[in-house]
């Protein structure tokens, strides 16, 4: 289990029970632990190169009701804006942040009571931002301003409780879930779950899994990109036309040392955008698996733990990738290889 930094006594006695229960779940869900594989990103050889990512602005600071920061998301709306969501903002903080990366401002558009957010998207069918709660098993959708949240599902998945943790939405609008449960006690029992548009119908298309998190589409939409947080692996999930599982293969295997494979992006050439937590990096490959660059934080930037997410600017190549640790939450910015499309979005 990943522990919290230390926090004066006089934090710990103002944080509610439940903004620590969130601190801890989110400190080995949101989305790591130490337990990873042992050695280290190999240095970039004759094939792979370094691309170093530039700052943009911070978002978010430490909260001390939870002792951490933590960005995910990031999803454009189709008007240009930046959604993101901060995993570990404790009750009455901003949950949801717009971001306009032009003016390089931002503000906050929903906050709740409860809520752990570890993922955001828009749906091509209706256009409501859908949110992931890993903590209470939910996912919820707002209306692009923040407003209108509704509960889209909240069932029992197989009679058990999902912790989504990412999402990705097919050309109809259904959604594909990455369910990480398991993960606090080391089992491998994290699913990949199909929801209809409608949240009516619901498929466990793969179980067995180690931590499931990352989840997107390839760039013709025949299959699931997966990666599994523990195992520092990324599994090709081949659906049928009717969205159904029809092969299984592990594709990749991340040699990530300390740090551990995250969220998943695609761009329009289908090389992916693999996100760590445990070091500010993101790994790209293409399709074959061959490992094309290593998306650098500079160095001199302290403070910083994880690249969680990326997002790349639709029909661009400008990529913006959240960064978060003791230091605070921070947005950077790289050129992609690539294109962006709605697989750009990373989660």
């Amino acid at each position: 289990m990943r522990r919290l930094p230390p926090r004066p006594r006089a934090a710990r006695a103002q944080a509610g029970p439940l903004a620590i229960a969130f601190a801890l779940v989110f400190a080995i869900a949101g989305c790591g632990t130490e337990s990873g594989a042992i050695g280290g990103l190999s240095a970039p050889g004759a094939a792979t190169g370094t691309i170093r990512a530039q700052k943009v602005m911070q978002l978010t600071r430490t909260h001390e009701e939870t002792g951490m920061t933590l960005l995910e998301g990031p999803a454009f709306h189709p008007d240009g804006g930046l959604f993101v969501v901060d995993v570990t903002a404790p009750p009455g903080k901003p949950k949801v942040l717009r971001v306009d990366v032009r003016r390089k401002t931002a503000r906050a558009i929903h906050t709740d009571g409860r809520g752990a957010y570890t993922s955001a998207q828009f749906s091509p069918y209706d256009g409501r931002l859908y949110l992931t709660d890993y903590a209470h098993g939910e996912i919820v959708s707002l209306a692009p301003d923040g407003g209108d949240a509704r509960t889209f599902f909240a069932d029992e998945v197989d009679g058990a409780r999902m912790n989504p943790d990412d999402i990705a939405f097919d050309e109809q609008g259904h959604l594909y879930v990455s369910d990480s449960r398991g993960l606090s006690e080391g089992a491998a029992h994290g699913r990949v779950v199909r929801i209809d548009r409608g949240g009516g119908k619901v498929t466990v298309l793969a179980d067995g899994l180690v931590a499931t998190n990352g989840i997107s589409f390839d760039e013709a939409y025949r299959g699931l990109w997966i990666s599994e947080l523990t195992e520092n692996r990324i599994s090709y999930l081949r659906l049928g036309e009717g969205g159904e599982a029809v092969s299984r293969h592990t594709a990749i295997r991340v040699d990530g040392g300390i740090a551990q494979t995250d969220s998943i992006a695609v761009d329009a050439d289908g090389n992916l955008y693999q996100g760590l937590h445990g070091r500010p990096a993101i790994v790209v490959y293409d399709r074959h698996g061959e490992r094309l660059a290593t998306v650098e934080v500079p160095a001199r930037a302290e403070g910083l733990e994880s690249a969680t997410n990326v997002a790349i600017t639709p029909g661009g190549t400008k990529a913006y990738m959240t960064v978060s640790g003791p230091g605070g939450g921070y947005l950077y910015t790289f050129d992609a290889l690539g294109k962006g499309t709605r697989q750009s979005n990373g989660g």
